[in-house]
């Protein structure tokens, strides 16, 4: 569709020649528009949200209060627990102490007895002090 139907106007015109169409607003004008602010005061106020945090804050803290006291007691308990049975897993280990410290004397026996005034189980060392005798396997190469 060419211009000069458009402006109803036969054969070629020049632009100067055509008529004018201008947009305008529809015939009784436009809408008006709104501009105003209209923010509607639905929704809790600002006591009621802090309120309820408030009172979600105090249940959870009271949550982790119980969880304490829980986790306290456990605590206690096996603390109860393995002080009772000290006694029992301290004489096993000198049990074994003494078997391995014999083992280790027949041993240091066995190898030196060629060696004149070698006494089997004294200490080399002149400290004076007394040293609790070391856990584990005293000697890794002894059977």
């Amino acid at each position: 569709m060419t211009e000069a139907m458009v402006r109803k106007k036969p054969g070629m015109a020049s632009v100067k020649d055509m008529p004018l169409l201008q947009d305008g607003p529809p015939p009784g004008g436009f809408a008006p528009v709104r501009y105003a602010r209209r923010i509607p005061n639905s929704g809790p106020s600002a006591t009621a949200i802090f309120l309820t945090a408030f009172g979600a804050f105090a249940w959870g803290m009271y949550q982790v209060g119980k969880g304490n006291a829980i986790r306290r007691a456990i605590k206690e308990e096996k603390l109860a627990a393995r002080s009772a049975i000290v006694p029992i897993l301290q004489a096993e280990e000198d049990e074994r102490f003494v078997k391995e410290w014999n083992k280790y004397l027949d041993e240091e026996a066995r190898i030196m007895k060629d060696v004149p005034g070698w006494k089997v189980g004294e200490s080399v060392y002149s400290s004076g002090k007394w040293m609790p005798p070391a856990t584990g396997e005293l000697r890794p190469d002894v059977w």
